[in-house]
This record gives C-alpha cells, sequence and structure tokens, in this order.
C-alpha cells in the first residue's frame, strides 16, 4: 500500500514538473502548433519554425556565433531524420559547444537532452584523414508533433592554420579580416531563418544579396554596427537535373571585411613564400631535371612536369600539418609522402617548375559552382599557374592523370584567383572549343541479302573524350577490356561478333586514343517478303553508355527554370559507307531536322551514292556551363541524335 501511494506521489510531482517548465515556454509551443501540419507544407516531413544565428566578430577577425533552432516532427520519417543531428568540425579552425539541447512534446512535456547523450566523435573519412570530427545530438525516439530545439556555440572559420594561443587559432587565415556565405535556402520548408552580425565600427564591410530579397537592418550597438537580414516563409528548393550548384540560383548572402580580389591575391601569394612552400630540395631538383631531360620546349617541360605530379602523388591527405588551409604544404613534404589533396599536388608543381627554372605561384578555385563578386573565401580547389611566353598558364594536376590537358577542359567556364606578387582580380577560364574535344566515328559496312551486316568502324577521341574512354580502361582490369567492348556492341545486338579489336595504349598520353572494331552481326536486318529493315551500325550512336556519352541519359522531357550543365564541351561527329545489297533499292530513307542555337546544334543526313548509302551525323555541344536559354536548342539537338539511332531505313527488294 505504501509503495503505491509513493508511485502515486511520484507521478504527481512529475506531472506537476513537467507542467510547470510548459508553462514557461508557452511561446515555444504556440509557434509549434501554429505551425501546421504536414499537409500545410506540401507533405514535408519537417519544419524549420525559426533558424537564428547571431555572430560577434571580434578585431582580431575571430567570430563566436550563436545558433539557435527549432524543429518540428511533421512524419514518421521526419521522426526518423531527427532522432540525431550532426554536425561537422575541424578541431584545429572550429570549436562547438552544444549549450542546449531540448524536446518539446506534443503533449506538452519538455524533455531536455542530458550530456550524456550528446556525442563527440571522429568524424568518417575517405581519402582525407585529416582528423575531423563530428558532434551528435541524440534525441532518440519522437512522434509527429513534437519538436525538437538546440543552442550551440561556434567560434572559428572555415579554412585552419596552426596558431599558438587558444583562441587564436580560431582567427581566420587573414588575420583582422571576416567573411561568410549564408544560404538562405532548405530542402524543407523555414517558417524564419534570421541572420546578424555586430562588427567592429573601425571594420568596414561588404556584403551582397544574390538571387531573391532579405529584409534587411543595420543599426550601431556600442562600439559595433549591427546588420542583420531576415526571410520568411522559405519553401523547399527543388532542385533539377543536371543544375548548376543551388548555390548558383537560389538565395544567398555574402560578406566580406576584404576589400576587394586584388588584395586576396597578394595576401595568399606573401603567406605561401613567408612560409616557404615551394622550396625545393638537392633531391626535389634531381628528379626535376630527370623529368624534363631531353625536353626540347618550355612546354613540353612544363606538361612533363604536371603529368608525373598528376599521376605519381596519389589523391590521398594524410596529415593537416602547419600549412592546412591557404598556406600550402611544403613540396619537400609532399615529394617523400608521394600523396596529398589539391594544394599539395598544385604545391608540388610549383616547386618543381621552379626547379626547373620556371616562374610559378597558386592559384585558387570553386570547382562546380560560381565565385561571386564579394571577396568572401569561395574556394574548395588549389591549382598552379606557370608563367609562358610572358603569360600567365593554369595547370592542374589534381585533375588530369589520365587526360590529355594541362588544364581539365571540365574546369572551363570556372572563376580563378592567382596568388602573385602584383596581385590579380577575379578572372574565369573559357569556354573550350568543343572541336578540341571530338568524339569520331567513322565506318563502312556491308549488308548482305540475308540480313547479316559486317563491318569495320574507327572510334577517335580527344582531350575531354578520350579521358573519358582512358578511365574506363585504366579504372578496371585488363582482362575486363574485352568484355567492356562486347557489351557496348550488344547495344547494337546480342547477336555481334567481334572479329578483331584494336586500341592505343590507354596509359600513353602523347597520343589520342583510336580504338578500331572488326564485327559481324548475323541476322541483324528485319526481313519480309519484300522488304529489308535496318539502322546503320554507326547510325546507333555507338557506345550507348553514361560514363562515355552522358548527354544521352540526361532528362529531356523537363523544362527548366534555372541554368544546367554537363562535363564539356563536345564534338560528336558519325560517318559510314554502307554497301546496300544488290538487287535492292531504297524504299524509305528518313530525313532529320536541323537544329542550331546558343546551346547546341545537330544536323544528320543519309545520301544515295549508286549502290552506296552515305550516311553524315554532326552533333555539337556548345559549353559545360548552360543557362537556362540554351535549354531549348540542347534539348532538340540531343533527342535528334537519339531519335536518327531508333529510325530504320527500308529497303525494297
Amino acid at each position: 500500500m505504501k509503495t503505491r501511494s509513493l508511485l502515486f506521489s511520484i507521478i504527481i510531482l512529475l506531472f506537476l514538473f513537467n507542467f510547470l517548465i510548459s508553462q514557461e515556454n508557452p511561446q515555444i509551443f504556440k509557434m509549434i502548433e501554429s505551425a501546421g501540419e504536414s499537409s500545410d507544407h506540401a507533405l514535408a516531413d519537417k519544419i524549420m519554425i525559426f533558424d537564428s544565428t547571431k555572430v560577434d566578430v571580434m578585431e582580431s577577425g575571430l567570430s563566436y556565433v550563436y545558433i539557435h533552432k527549432l524543429i518540428k516532427v511533421l512524419t514518421l520519417q521526419g521522426a526518423k531524420n531527427l532522432r540525431t543531428i550532426h554536425f561537422d568540425y575541424d578541431t584545429l579552425s572550429a570549436f562547438i559547444e552544444i549549450k542546449e539541447a531540448t524536446i518539446f512534446k506534443k503533449d506538452g512535456r519538455v524533455i531536455k537532452i542530458a550530456k550524456d547523450h550528446i556525442y563527440d566523435y571522429p568524424a568518417p573519412a575517405r581519402a582525407i584523414y585529416w582528423g575531423m570530427r563530428n558532434k551528435m545530438i541524440a534525441y532518440g525516439r519522437l512522434e509527429v508533433g513534437d519538436a525538437v530545439a538546440y543552442k550551440l556555440k561556434r567560434k572559428g572559420f572555415t579554412y585552419a592554420l596552426l596558431m599558438d594561443s587558444e583562441d587564436e587559432r580560431y582567427i581566420p587565415p587573414m588575420k583582422g579580416h571576416f567573411y561568410d556565405i549564408v544560404a538562405f535556402w532548405s530542402s524543407y520548408p523555414i517558417l524564419e531563418k534570421y541572420y546578424e552580425v555586430s562588427i567592429p565600427l573601425t571594420k568596414n564591410i561588404q556584403y551582397e544579396i544574390y538571387n531573391g530579397e532579405l529584409q534587411a537592418s543595420k543599426f550601431i550597438h556600442q562600439d559595433k554596427t549591427v546588420y542583420s537580414w531576415k526571410k520568411v516563409d522559405i519553401k523547399p528548393f527543388k532542385n533539377e537535373s543536371n543544375m548548376i550548384a543551388v548555390s548558383d540560383v537560389a538565395p544567398k548572402l555574402l560578406l566580406s571585411t576584404s576589400p576587394d580580389w586584388e588584395a586576396k591575391s597578394t595576401w595568399f601569394y606573401g603567406v605561401n613564400e613567408d612560409y616557404g612552400s615551394f622550396e625545393f630540395t638537392e633531391e626535389i631538383k634531381n628528379k626535376t631535371l630527370e623529368i624534363i631531360q631531353g625536353a626540347k620546349t618550355d612546354l613540353e617541360k612544363i606538361t612533363r612536369l604536371t603529368h608525373w605530379v598528376a599521376e605519381e602523388i596519389r589523391y590521398s591527405g594524410l596529415s593537416m600539418g602547419p600549412g592546412e588551409g591557404f598556406t600550402l604544404h611544403k613540396g619537400e613534404m609532399t615529394f617523400r609522402d608521394r600523396c596529398g589533396v589539391c594544394k599539395d599536388k598544385a604545391g608540388m608543381l610549383i616547386t618543381m617548375l621552379r626547379a626547373a627554372g620556371f616562374e610559378s605561384y597558386a592559384a585558387m578555385t570553386m570547382a562546380r559552382s560560381r565565385i561571386d563578386k564579394i571577396p568572401a573565401d569561395q574556394f574548395n580547389h588549389s591549382v598552379t599557374i606557370v608563367k609562358l611566353d610572358g603569360k600567365y598558364k593554369l595547370l592542374d594536376p589534381t585533375w588530369v592523370p589520365g587526360v590529355r590537358e594541362l588544364w581539365s577542359s571540365a574546369e572551363q567556364q570556372q572563376e580563378y584567383l592567382m596568388g602573385i606578387p602584383e596581385g590579380a582580380g577575379l578572372m574565369s577560364t573559357p569556354i573550350s572549343p568543343p572541336s578540341e574535344h571530338y568524339y569520331r566515328v567513322k565506318g563502312k559496312s556491308a549488308l548482305q541479302v540475308d540480313g547479316t551486316i559486317m563491318g569495320e568502324f574507327t572510334i577517335e577521341m580527344e582531350k575531354q573524350s578520350d579521358a573519358r574512354f582512358r578511365r574506363i580502361f585504366r579504372g578496371n582490369y585488363i582482362n575486363t577490356w574485352q568484355d567492356f567492348f562486347e557489351k557496348m556492341m550488344y547495344h547494337i545486338s546480342p547477336a555481334t561478333k567481334i572479329n578483331n579489336l584494336e586500341y592505343t595504349d590507354p596509359y600513353d598520353l602523347s597520343k589520342p586514343m583510336r580504338i578500331t572494331i572488326s564485327y559481324e552481326i548475323p541476322k541483324y536486318a528485319l526481313l519480309t517478303e519484300k522488304e529489308i529493315i535496318f539502322t546503320p551500325v554507326v547510325a546507333t550512336y555507338i557506345f550507348w553508355d553514361r560514363r562515355l556519352n552522358h548527354h544521352l541519359f540526361m532528362n529531356l522531357d523537363e523544362d527548366k527554370k534555372f541554368g544546367f550543365r554537363t562535363s564539356c564541351s563536345r564534338l560528336v561527329e558519325f560517318d559510314e559507307t554502307i554497301q546496300l545489297p544488290s538487287g535492292t533499292k531504297i524504299g524509305y530513307l528518313p530525313e532529320f531536322e536541323k537544329f542550331d542555337g546558343s546551346g547546341a546544334s545537330f544536323s544528320s543526313n543519309y545520301k544515295e551514292n549508286g549502290n552506296k548509302l552515305v550516311f553524315h551525323q554532326k552533333l555539337v555541344l556548345k559549353k559545360r556551363r548552360y543557362e537556362k536559354e540554351d535549354w531549348k536548342s540542347f534539348q532538340n539537338s540531343v533527342k535528334a541524335s537519339k531519335d536518327v539511332a531508333n529510325t530504320a531505313i527500308i529497303l525494297k527488294r
């Protein structure tokens, strides 16, 4: 009896405790209730009720960031997704402290997450092993209608340089300056997002809002200028297939105290020279001379060194070291380890180029997305520049293994910043002409009266088209190469027999790839009493493979609201001469519409020449990065090339 009474008393006390806590958070529960249900938000799994960030910037550039978020569970899937929330961070450049984590139950209870349910552990790593860590809040089981909240404090920046005192390690590399890039988009709905930054009065800040509008304010508080931006009712951003980076088209805020890109350029040059990133040892000098021995021109020397670094320095970041961030690791370390990330490969190439007597420096870029004019640190990739014939030339040893280029054309239409003594503004790589990335197929064949077709075709490729084929060879065992060609030919017909196969050495970059296949396909044509129906082999778009011809697998039926991208500009040309069976004549010869526009062009035709049929087709993909206005010509041109592959010729007999 006493036990029951005690248990009852405990239950009452817990009820009263939770009741009192809920009374302390009436505004929170009101916000949760008014946030609505999944049906109110296009069946979203969760909704961010508010996302508040406040940044306090010191004179040194060190920033203290305070984040408070409240998220409501709208579906069972949302409950699963919110069981845990993760935060990645780099211990050398950022500090994160989760101050508070709370569950607001739909029945009015408030549950504070205990410290032993907040974890800190090494982050999973692949290719880059720099000791990144992960913090995780384990909320546990949630129900539809619950909400989770957290408050955290962060200090630091995006790039890491080792410092001495505890807080100095979190000061940005460009001391005294502050920047931030704030996304005002989301994959799920946000009712309100607020961002505030307090900057010392001694600092000038420039900012710009891209791809939308934000409510903004500015006021003076004590010795700081306080800026704030807010956006309400943010709808989930809907991605399109093959679209350009979301950050290029969705609302965002960029802010920076850096005066201009020229200042960043000279600073970037200075930190690497001061650190001695590109000093070479006697061992490096000797290896450099060995590599360039016999080279007849400066370009040949540069080519040899670029491809040596590309092939011999494996992409694997073993050590962060004191040079992480904008300061490139010393060439001596990379040469010893024979591995590193993009900045290590770039630094190794600069070191060897200097050992060979060239003037060479580092540059930064942003792979696959745009760098805007506000000088915030919008970089994710490091490359090399070398002065040749009085002009700077871009080199990228990270992106050109197995590529007959020194700068990958998969990086065309991409901004970059050089770190040079005289300083430089933001620059952009030009469009690479499609003719430099040709994919040409030339064939001849003979169609027999029984439907068998015999023939031969040769594929010739250059630069990025060439690289795609090499990648398939070099990425697979030699004993699988024959199987690959057979599978590609089976696309034309499962009855295909390859009589002879010849190809250039995929490891020899001195000449373009060339592949010649002799084949025989029994019963290839469809026979009726009076007709022979077939599509010429080359017209079927030989090698129907996503890795080789990515554009064939794009969604061509959707409309585009945003720009889109492909792997590279490209020229595709098909030519075939078909010997027709004696005693036959053309019954139906298809004709195809021509297209030409800002994105692509297409033409295809058949011509009779005695008892032969001559086929020619040309597809030009004019860019890597396209505007939405380019879509119509691109869409029509690629669709047309696929239509040709599925359109038959009819012979009468």
